[in-house]
């Protein structure tokens, strides 16, 4: 039995769902989101919220009934609230800044790095040190976080990179003498 599947998932008010076979589409204060659900799984929507179920007792019918409960909860989640993720920039000359529609960085490379935004992300750089990515889907802010941590990961010995806020990166010893 999954515990996270048993639990329907709320609709806050200001949410509108519409439930059409197996097409799910929430609209919110944030935006709209829309999701398809695999055919092992029935989906029902009464006073307590939406409610997934598995069709029979198969081994891929129950991983995909926590799984897709977990991706109706995150459309919800989304429309209402968003979600973000921040990224810190540690090391002597790396720094970030928007250049129009893209980020420009500069990592220590010969050249500067410009990462077009994607359709749907909204990012921030508060100060140079630090990008906020914010949006409604979370797959894409967490894909679109790693693809620019990708540029420059944090390495060892002295930490200098792109990290995610609160990361814990392993330190190594330096060479001795």
């Amino acid at each position: 039995m999954s515990r996270i599947g048993k639990k329907p998932v709320a609709i806050p008010s200001g949410v509108t769902v519409s439930l059409n076979g197996a097409d799910l589409t929430v609209k919110g204060p944030k935006g709209e989101m829309a999701m398809s659900f695999v055919p092992e799984v029935t989906v029902t929507q009464d006073d307590s919220g939406i409610v997934v179920k598995p069709i029979n007792d198969t081994k891929r019918a129950r991983s995909m009934w926590g799984m897709q409960r977990t991706m109706v909860s995150n459309l919800v989640e989304g429309v209402t609230d968003g979600f973000s993720k921040r990224l810190e920039i540690s090391g002597v000359g790396y720094r970030a800044q928007m250049k129009g529609s893209s980020l420009n960085l500069q990592l220590g490379y010969s050249h500067d790095i410009d990462f077009p935004i994607p359709e749907g992300i909204k990012i921030e750089t508060p100060d140079q040190t630090t990008v906020v990515i914010s949006g409604i889907d979370k797959q894409q802010v967490g894909e679109t976080a790693a693809k620019i941590r990708e540029f420059r990961k944090p390495e060892p010995y002295k930490g200098k990179g792109i990290k995610y806020a609160g990361e814990y990166i392993f330190r190594k010893e330096g060479k001795k003498k």
